[in-house]
């Protein structure tokens, strides 16, 4: 892949930020995975949310199984942070940004794991409650989270921050490949 390419697109974007990291890099934790199971009120409900996505163990072997990954970053900020409905409201331009960046590397013939923010809210009922296979597994994107991804670390790592301040959302994505 030609990353000079790769970034000449990332720049276009309205990204807050993007680096590479070795997925090495990456804690996978169960009391991350536990909070998914605890807090979340998708979890047991999309292909894109534990248990559908498999146990922490086995998305740390997939995610490591890829030699690079791409952290992108965006902030939005909204009109009261403790709304949790306009939070969410800004989650799909994220999405879109992802999916842009998803088609710049397909582009060039690499096709990347991505791991993103969503519990998958792509179809209205997912098939995973029907027992039946995801409809869109090429658009579907689980959680960072859903693979037990305590991503603080690596942000802090990489001299990042989750909250910048009042009103500003943080969506994070990761974008698995080899080359």
């Amino acid at each position: 892949m030609d990353r000079d390419l790769l970034e000449q697109g990332l720049s276009e974007l309205p990204l807050y930020t993007y680096v590479y990291i070795d997925p090495k890099q990456l804690e996978f934790s169960e009391r991350i995975r536990y909070i998914c199971k605890a807090e979340c009120p998708m979890y047991g409900k999309t292909w894109a949310c534990p248990p559908a996505v498999g146990e922490v163990d086995e998305c740390a072997r997939k995610c490591l199984s890829y030699e690079h990954c791409l952290m992108i970053g965006t902030i939005t900020e909204i009109e009261d942070i403790y709304s949790m409905e306009a939070a969410l409201a800004s989650r799909p331009e994220h999405e879109k940004i992802t999916n842009e960046i998803r088609d710049l590397m397909r582009q060039q013939g690499v096709e990347p794991y991505i791991l993103s923010t969503e519990a998958c809210a792509i179809c209205e009922r997912c098939a995973f409650l029907d027992g039946l296979p995801c409809r869109l597994p090429g658009r579907m994107h689980p959680c960072v989270e859903s693979h037990g991804i305590n991503l603080i670390p690596t942000l802090e790592e990489n001299g990042l921050d989750f909250q910048y301040g009042d009103n500003i959302v943080t969506w994070y994505s990761l974008l698995f490949f080899n080359e």
